[in-house]
């Protein structure tokens, strides 16, 4: 894919752009799961995850299958707000991502629509978003207004109107933030207002970023597809073999 215009890295700062936009790498997951692992409760992590068996003895057994913990992460929650596709679709893609990042938009208006067309409609795939804002207090209040629009369930409409092409050279304060909801269609803006300033949209980023933190991203676009990490707005066809081979064994 040829990067857009409004996503390619400033001249100034090709380096900076591309060390924090291009993607978490796979050596980067697998030392910060190794990292949780070795300080997680031994009874049960920091996402939920109860360890098998009870007791002492059990309970502190070392954890020797990485990858079915990153699989382990899909919520699968019926009624997730972040959510696109069956809860029990075979492959879940859990996209960590920043309002700010030009390679993120590049993924939403690029690929995931190819993917919804291709794999959710169809049943195949889940995507579950992680907000994962690393660009300061703008992206945070991206992402909490982007939570906000879920409660009213125009999360991907905020979704595409926050990525469309230009959309964060505008910015993401206040005012920009209400516009934005407006073009998602969000009916009641003074609850959104509310939702985005309230301590349950506080509590939600800060669960996404713990978890992201916790497997080693450091960052975005970065992807699960069903534990199988994916660095940065690859090409579709990167996606598709991915999806493919996750299908693939799920049904072995």
């Amino acid at each position: 894919m040829s990067p857009s215009p409004s996503s390619s890295p400033s001249p100034s700062s090709p380096r900076r752009t591309f060390l924090i936009c291009a993607g978490v790498a796979v050596a980067a997951v697998t030392l910060g799961l190794v990292s949780w692992q070795a300080t997680a409760p031994a009874d049960k992590d920091a996402g939920g995850f109860v360890g098998s068996g009870s007791g002492p003895a059990s309970s502190a057994a070392p954890r020797t299958d990485p990858a079915a913990e990153l699989k382990a992460l899909a919520r699968r929650e019926p009624g997730d707000k972040l959510a696109l596709g069956r809860a029990d679709a075979p492959v879940v893609l859990i996209e960590y991502s920043d309002f700010k990042c030009g390679y993120c938009g590049k993924f939403a208006r690029d690929t995931e629509p190819e993917l919804v067309k291709k794999y959710v409609d169809e049943g195949t795939l889940r995507i579950e978003w992680r907000n994962f804002p690393i660009f300061g207090a703008e992206s945070e209040a991206a992402a909490k207004a982007a939570w906000a629009a879920g409660r009213q369930d125009r999360f991907a409409q905020f979704h595409a109107a926050a990525y469309a092409d230009g959309a964060k050279e505008k910015g993401f304060g206040e005012a920009r933030l209400a516009e934005l909801a407006q073009q998602a269609g969000v009916p009641d803006l003074e609850r959104f207002k509310a939702d985005m300033a309230g301590e349950e949209a506080a509590a939600a980023l800060q669960k996404d970023q713990e978890e992201g933190y916790r497997i080693g991203v450091t960052s975005t676009p970065s992807f699960l597809i069903n534990g199988k990490p994916i660095a940065g707005a690859q090409p579709l066809s990167a996606f598709t073999a991915a999806i493919a081979q996750a299908k693939a064994a799920a049904q072995r």
